[in-house]
């Protein structure tokens, strides 16, 4: 039946860009020294970023830090800021930068130590998501006030109007009263025009920001044929911005997460190819009946990282094996006895999430670390690269709301982080550099952005085989 699911149209729920996960983590070697950079950009521009550097080496005495536009080719970068030391902790530093457009900026880092000068940069998008409203405190205090400001400017204007040219003790005249009374009613209305026109001003003002207020690009989807998925992104009209210009981000000009809702059970990571229409296609594996949501990372050519997204329903599909890159995990399920630190998975291997005792708390930068073992708990000797670095990961809240595509640097996409640290624009040379076999082991720095029920998808490759750990884990404030 070619054309049984021809144009299956979906019911896609767009939902937030980035999808609730804004904060920048990235860990990385500025010449000898080993930093964790976490970045929390504003939530409007102009705005302050929040920066915390963590030294992995003792021997840093200085860092100073600044914020760059990423794919500007000449700029005048201003004077940096001194990073401050923590006094409990010499090596954790804190910062703030301002960050004065929209856009996509970067946020070098110089590091000055015992073993010389070094510095790396850190991508970081300024985006205004939101339109920041007067707080119920302060409009409870200032509309009262500005309310008295106006009568009583109208009872002043009044009062020397009626009494201005009278000696003390004599009472107004009838026709005094009368002339202050219009000249109170002539202040009011001009008082209200100038109210009213201020408000105008006001509007205008605002909805001309409301331009610049970041919004998500929209993704409409559809099964042509059977099992191709064929996507269509859609752009809303946010400034500038274009749907053509997209870079490749470990080859591919689009990652597709496809995670089976609400059970988040099984998971595929697929990257569909950009066809000749504008459309993104991808031939189905087989999948079962169900509701899936869709997360599909991109990157634009000005280093803008974006995630779009969709759900839908679909019927049961009959499709080849994943290959290449491609991949797709077997049933994940969340049993009520099930251990949140061990994965099994097919062939007798397991991954276990190196997780410790302590509580889990949002906003609070961590290092994640996976390890992958066989059946008699020794670690394969056939590790390889998947799609140029030890892993991949995905951190989703179950309710949908936040999901972050996260590697072994950080939350960073690689296509942006080759524009930002120009004098190293391969960014997996570190993972080519590594002699040897490959360890077993896979670690990504990310802070959940709030409390709340997670799974946590983590994607090794060994023996030509990519292999999907997926974890349940909890967050507290």
């Amino acid at each position: 039946m070619r054309n049984a699911l021809a144009l299956l149209l979906l019911a896609a729920a767009p939902l937030a860009a980035h999808i609730g996960s804004p904060d920048v983590f990235f860990e990385g070697d500025a010449g000898p020294y080993k930093l964790l950079v976490t970045i929390r950009p504003p939530q409007v521009i102009p705005g302050v970023a929040e920066i915390e550097i963590r030294s992995l080496a003792a021997d840093v005495s200085q860092i100073h830090i600044v914020p760059l536009r990423l794919a500007a080719a000449q700029q005048f970068a201003p004077v940096p800021d001194l990073a401050r030391p923590s006094r409990e902790d010499p090596q954790y530093y804190t910062g703030s930068l301002w960050l004065m457009a929209t856009g996509s900026w970067k946020v070098r880092v110089d590091v000055d130590g015992a073993r010389g000068k070094a510095s790396l940069a850190v991508p970081v998008p300024a985006l205004s998501t939101r339109m920041l409203g007067m707080q119920t405190a302060i409009g409870a205090t200032l509309i009262p006030l500005g309310l008295l400001l106006v009568f009583g400017l109208v009872a002043v204007v009044g009062a020397a109007v009626r009494e201005g040219q009278l000696e003390a003790g004599v009472p107004p005249s009838a026709a005094a009263i009368r002339r202050s009374r219009f000249v109170m009613a002539g202040t009011a209305v001009v008082l209200c025009a100038i109210l009213w026109a201020g408000n105008a001003w006001w509007s205008v003002e605002a909805a001309g920001y409301s331009r610049i207020v970041y919004k998500p690009i929209g993704l409409d989807a559809a099964v042509q044929n059977g099992n191709q998925l064929v996507l269509h992104l859609r752009e809303p009209g946010w400034l500038n911005r274009r749907t053509d210009d997209l870079l490749p981000d470990h080859d591919h000009l689009m990652h597709l997460y496809v995670i089976h809702v609400p059970e988040m059970d099984r998971v595929w990571h697929l990257h569909p190819e950009l066809s000749g229409d504008g459309a993104f296609r991808q031939s189905l594996p087989s999948m079962p009946a169900g509701r899936y949501a869709l997360y599909g990372d991109i990157v634009h050519a000005s280093g803008l990282g974006e995630t779009v997204t969709a759900q839908l329903d679909l019927p049961a599909i009959q499709g080849a094996e994943p290959t290449g890159d491609d991949a797709a995990s077997g049933p994940l399920p969340v049993k009520t006895n099930y251990n949140p630190v061990v994965s099994e998975m097919p062939g007798g291997y397991r991954m276990i999430w190196e997780r410790g005792e302590g509580a889990i708390h949002a906003r609070r930068p961590y290092q994640f670390r996976f390890r992958i073992e066989d059946a008699g708990g020794n670690a394969p000797a056939d590790v390889e690269l998947y799609m140029g670095m030890l892993g991949h990961a995905a951190f989703v809240a179950m309710d949908g709301s936040v999901f972050a595509h996260v590697h072994p640097s950080g939350s960073v996409p690689m296509a942006a982080l080759g524009l930002a640290q120009s004098a190293n624009p391969n960014p997996h040379a570190g993972h080519m550099k590594m002699s040897g076999g490959l360890p077993a082991e896979v670690s990504f720095p990310y802070g959940f952005p709030k409390a709340g029920a997670y799974r946590v998808f983590v994607q090794m490759k060994r023996g030509g085989q990519i292999l999907t750990g997926a974890f349940t884990t909890t967050v507290e404030n």
